[in-house]
């Protein structure tokens, strides 16, 4: 969601941090090396011990028959899945498109350089709470703000998802302005507030998604205990004006970095001062590897390590809190080019071809959850694939519903058809 995020194109875009894989046995002919190398990645990039298999079959035993009987019924929901079966089954329509497995808000963002997610929000409208089309920033301009990006929305695609179901529509706005003129200065703030809701109530929609603590962040801002102060305060105001015009507000806010948190670092007293204020939380728990440290987008144990930062032990939450954080899922992966140390984001499309070209045996990694597969490019360079899978995504579904709380998909664009059957 950040500017990391929106540069990512049909193959072009990036993400952060690990990795890890079960004992499954390599397909004939599979070299020594890349065995040694997918064994590598086992010891050298996970470093949070992770939940053993037989936690989630304890864990997620009684949940998993949760998910749709036509695709529980195909047998795809392994971890020994075959890479011919997702070629075979991914775009294969669900028998309901409209029921629901969960009953926890499901917000959903849709980016206009993956336009394939406007009809995926009108297909699945009804799984889906929230909708947010990536379509603002606020920006600077000379002494005062604009807010650009109204020519980006579609009144006819918006026509349409208000006659298939109830979603709400939250268009994402990105804040840009300059954030010690913005936050120091009264009359900017209460101009900011100003556009937004002006913004809202011309075009019709529910509300917004705001993101701008990353950005504040990068700037240095929330390093000084009084600007952190007025940041929050700024959040806060905007979400009454808002809540005034009985329209909802999301706010966008990241995963601690570590287990000490720290003055930039979004924490469980922020939750606290905003809760009345915000309506969800979107964290964004994914991109924890990157082309320097490849490795699976999202582990499991690092997922619950962040939950247990901001809401305490999954046993002892604050239920009507816990429902506001609205936990990341990635319908992207990376492609890491391990000798080269490049590589990025992909879609669905793009994670087909590679399937379709290189025909690779899937590693299951329990360690962090997720599925792996190893190729080497027509360079001889090797890369390590992970992408979600069904498996993954409902493991991560059941952990939302184990904490109580709800989910935000980063996007539905670059998805495969069939992910959507497990909402």
């Amino acid at each position: 969601m950040a500017r990391r995020r929106e540069k990512r194109s049909s193959a072009t875009e990036s993400s952060e941090r690990r990795h890890n894989r079960d004992e499954s046995k390599p397909r004939d002919g599979e070299p020594d090396s890349d065995r040694r190398l997918i064994t590598i990645f086992v010891v050298f990039f996970i470093v949070i011990p992770a939940v053993s298999m037989a936690v989630y079959k304890v864990k997620f035993a009684d949940r998993v028959i949760e998910a749709e009987p036509s695709i529980r019924q195909k047998g795809i929901i392994k971890t020994d899945i075959h890479f011919q079966e997702i070629l075979t089954e991914h775009s294969k329509a669900s028998e309901n498109s409209s029921a629901r497995h969960y009953d926890y808000p499901v917000l959903a963002y849709i980016t206009p350089w993956n336009s394939k997610g406007y009809d995926m929000a009108k297909i699945y409208n009804s799984k889906f709470t929230h909708l947010s089309p990536v379509w603002y920033d606020l920006k600077s301009q000379g002494n005062g703000l604009v807010l650009e990006g109204r020519h980006n929305a579609d009144k006819g695609w918006i026509q349409e998802l208000r006659s298939r179901g109830n979603a709400m529509i939250l268009p994402r706005v990105v804040l840009e302005a300059v954030p010690e003129e913005l936050l120091k200065k009264k009359k900017l703030r209460a101009k900011a507030i100003n556009l937004i809701v002006t913004e809202c109530k011309e075009m019709g929609f529910d509300g917004i998604v705001l993101e701008s603590w990353s950005r504040w962040a990068a700037y240095g801002v929330l390093h000084d205990p009084d600007m952190r102060k007025m940041a929050l305060q700024f959040v806060k105001q905007l979400g009454d004006a808002l809540h005034d015009q009985d329209m909802q507000f999301m706010y966008v806010i990241g995963p601690p970095r570590s287990e000490t948190l720290q003055m930039y670092d979004f924490g469980p007293d922020d939750l606290q001062f905003l809760k009345d204020s915000v309506d969800g939380f979107s964290l964004m728990t994914y991109d924890f590897s990157n082309a320097q440290n490849p490795g699976p987008n999202a582990p499991l144990k690092w997922i619950d390590l962040t939950l247990k930062l901001l809401l305490g032990s999954s046993n002892n939450v604050d239920s009507s809190l816990a429902r506001k954080v609205l936990l990341g899922l990635n319908f992207y992966g990376n492609d890491f080019a391990i000798s080269g140390g490049d590589g990025g984001a992909i879609t669905g499309r793009d994670y087909l071809a590679l399937l379709q070209k290189h025909k690779p045996t899937l590693h299951w990694d329990k360690e962090s959850g997720e599925h792996l597969f190893m190729y080497r490019d027509d360079k001889n360079i090797k890369h390590a694939v992970f992408y979600p899978t069904l498996m993954s995504i409902l493991l991560r579904l059941e952990n939302a519903r184990l904490w109580g709380i709800g989910i935000s998909i980063w996007e539905i664009g670059q998805g495969l058809d069939y992910f959507f059957h497990l909402l």
